[in-house]
């Protein structure tokens, strides 16, 4: 049995005494350096210092061995890693306080009301939102300058920010201000074990973006299609979407942001394009694998659950390589404008079948004094289900 004990920056006098008399009673604990140094006197265990890369060491550790962590383990901590690793029945967890239940009684914000982001291990942009509140978790002293620097470039430095470090030790301190405030004044002495608290302001969640919030050429799925497109492609947690023809990103963001740990890969062959992709990303707090033209750089890429083709229709063996790469159950979306792309579609709907569809909106704009309609392109839609 691996027992793992959380501990706090108060180190063992924080500790139950269950897991007091855990580790009193360990005859080898692993741990990172810091976490060791909580250790006081009554523990005798020899000590392991975790190695570099962690995944090996934890591949090979023995059995009746204890392991300490930082805080709650199976939050975004080593807990998690073991059990997928070993199994429940082989790992027993001892959760001290989260860094997250108190961050949130330090700002007075509800738990469930909180969102928590880990980036010990992501990119700082994953962190970006456009509205709600979150603890993020940090990687080391730099992660609340990074951050506050990409809120305030995408438009979000009046969030609050408050950065807490060391919570629950004696040196435990909190600092107040904007995002603005950390991205062009921050301070120097900021301590590694630190956790932002965030409430992203303006307040811009919506549903479904509207077309100005994106980065773009024209090149664009806009909105009421987009719309159409997401209800056809039918997000699920966890999927994979293969965004061929991306133009803006726009599908694969929308995608992303739909369903927890829905993810994307982005085909597009412009290179200017893929730098707005690129912008879109990152202004929205997700991540985009964003690859060259398709199908040369299906390649090497993990296989979708679903595949949307928004260009690129007429180009020969494109819409055969994409429906190829499919398992049985996976489900492929096209849209297409113009005549040439849109015969493509017919002819694998007589195929291979699904549904095949037209969507066209008007929009009322004025014609002298009174109003009239102005129709968008039709767009036609192919929804397949591979069987």
């Amino acid at each position: 049995m691996i027992t793992v004990v959380g501990i706090g920056a108060d180190g063992m006098a924080g500790l139950a005494e269950t897991a007091r008399a855990e580790l009193r009673c360990a005859r080898t604990i692993y741990g990172s350096r810091r976490q060791l140094d909580l250790l006081d006197d009554s523990v005798t265990a020899q000590q392991q210092e975790w190695p570099s890369p962690l995944l090996p060491a934890l591949q090979t550790l023995p059995d009746d061995v204890h392991v300490i962590a930082s805080g709650d383990p199976l939050l975004h901590g080593i807990g998690g890693t073991l059990v997928g690793l070993f199994g429940a029945d082989r790992v027993r967890v001892l959760p001290h306080v989260s860094c997250v239940t108190l961050a949130c009684a330090r700002m007075g914000w509800r738990v469930q009301d909180t969102e928590v982001i880990s980036v010990v291990t992501a990119a700082p942009h994953t962190a970006v939102r456009r509205g709600g509140q979150a603890i993020v978790l940090s990687s080391d002293r730099t992660t609340p300058r990074a951050l506050a620097v990409l809120l305030n470039a995408h438009g979000r430095g009046d969030s609050e920010f408050t950065v807490l470090e060391q919570l629950g030790g004696p040196a435990e301190r909190r600092r107040d201000g904007t995002a603005r405030d950390w991205a062009t004044d921050p301070p120097r002495d900021v301590d590694g074990l630190n956790v932002i608290a965030v409430r992203y302001l303006p307040d811009g969640r919506v549903a479904m973006l509207p077309d100005d919030a994106f980065v773009t050429d024209g090149q664009i799925t806009k909105l009421r299609i987009r719309a159409v497109t997401l209800a056809a492609l039918a997000p699920r947690p966890g999927e994979l979407l293969w965004d061929v023809g991306a133009g803006s990103g726009t599908v694969a963001v929308e995608w992303c942001r739909s369903a927890p740990g829905c993810r994307a890969i982005a085909f597009e062959r412009d290179e200017l394009r893929r730098t707005f992709i690129a912008m879109n990303v990152a202004a929205n707090g997700i991540t985009v694998d964003v690859r060259g033209a398709a199908p040369d750089a299906f390649d090497g890429g993990e296989d979708p659950s679903v595949i949307f083709v928004g260009g690129g229709l007429t180009q020969p063996g494109l819409l055969q390589a994409c429906f190829d790469r499919l398992s049985v159950g996976g489900r492929l979306v096209a849209n297409a404008v113009t005549a040439e792309s849109e015969a493509v579609l017919t002819q694998w709907h007589s195929a291979v079948g699904g549904e095949l569809r037209r969507f066209q909106h008007y929009t009322g704009e004025p014609l002298g004094e009174f109003t009239t309609w102005r129709p968008a392109l039709p767009v036609t839609q192919w929804a397949v289900t591979k069987r």
